[in-house]
């Protein structure tokens, strides 16, 4: 008998539901919020709010596509953290009212395990390279930075991580910071296409060990800009391109220097990157390169699922459900990782 399992996603201002069975991608349908355009980032009370207007119908076409009744599933698949908890809450509080009603269990998923797991989600005819265990994760997202040693699909270490900002952080506050609007990291990452990475040069942190800082960086751009509009009320606008190029591949520099002294530290030459800047095309380009002159075996996903969606939550889910794992319906959502 198949194991089909719904997977739902909250933790931020996507609501996300999508459904596999036994391992292949089924549906994955996601409402994205612009309203937080407007306030140059995600407003927690406008998320919530709008994940109760989205979640019922967002699985309702989830279901709908992928050809399954309710009655026909297996398990509900949640994440339960880390995020905002308003957020949070609307997805936990709707898998548990589902999975009473079906009288079916419902499994609580870390939502940086589901970016770790990304790239194992199967689809009918499209073939999928999967790392081989153990593999280094490079976890990038707007709120974690992080090097993840993956030794099977429900065991992780983590070996280093951001002491501040996220490098996601850093691209959506510089952005906003010079005009350019948000999300910054997609501005951001269109315009370095067109200027020379080489021109302009900014500090980089100093932080032992396999840690990563994106704070520092952060205020050498602002004091860089600030102090040349003094000079030049038109050196921005004359100079996006260029300082965007400059920009990203300092923040590019910054992650490949700790994830290459991983690779060397552990020996592991299967590496992985997951979460939203992992879509970024600088940092593709970059692992690609790097792990052929390093000879890594590298895997990127698809661009689709590198922004939050429940196809991830569904698959490691669903791994979670193979392994006997379930979920107390007194289960309440966490906001931080440490609260796991």
């Amino acid at each position: 008998m198949a194991d089909i399992i719904l997977g739902i996603e909250s933790s931020c201002d996507d609501t996300s539901a999508a459904v596999i069975r036994d391992g292949f991608l089924l549906s994955n349908v996601i409402a994205s919020q612009d309203v937080h355009r407007n306030f140059g980032g995600v407003v927690p009370e406008l998320a919530s709010r709008a994940h109760e207007l989205n979640i019922v119908p967002v699985v309702s076409e989830a279901l709908s596509k992928a050809g399954t009744a309710a009655s026909d599933l297996t398990a509900i698949a949640f994440t339960r953290g880390p995020g905002l908890l308003g957020s949070l809450l609307v997805g936990t509080s709707f898998a548990k009212a589902m999975g009473l009603a079906l009288d079916i269990p419902i499994i609580e998923v870390n939502h940086l395990q589901g970016h770790i797991l990304a790239g194992f989600v199967k689809q009918e005819g499209v073939p999928v390279r999967e790392p081989s265990f153990p593999f280094l994760c490079l976890l990038v997202s707007g709120g974690n930075s992080q090097i993840v040693k993956v030794n099977d699909p429900l065991h992780f270490e983590i070996l280093g991580q951001t002491i501040d900002d996220a490098v996601g952080e850093a691209f959506d506050k510089c952005s906003k910071m010079m005009g350019l609007g948000y999300p910054g990291g997609p501005i951001i990452d269109r315009l370095a296409a067109a200027g020379d990475p080489g021109r302009f040069s900014f500090a980089k942190p100093r932080v032992p060990g396999l840690d990563y800082s994106f704070s520092g960086i952060k205020t050498s751009l602002l004091y860089f800009v600030r102090d040349r509009l003094t000079e030049d009320p038109q050196f921005m606008e004359n100079n996006k391109e260029d300082i965007c190029a400059s920009f990203q591949k300092a923040l590019i520099d910054i992650l490949m220097d700790k994830l290459v002294k991983a690779a060397r530290q552990t020996g592991i030459k299967e590496i992985a990157i997951g979460g939203g800047v992992s879509a970024n095309s600088g940092l593709r380009s970059r692992i690609v390169q790097e792990g052929e002159k390093r000879g890594w075996n590298t895997y990127l996903p698809q661009f689709k699922f590198t922004t939050d969606n429940a196809a991830m939550i569904a698959i490691a889910g669903y791994y979670h459900y193979l392994a006997g794992e379930r979920t107390p319906l007194d289960v309440a959502p966490v906001s931080r990782m440490s609260d796991f």
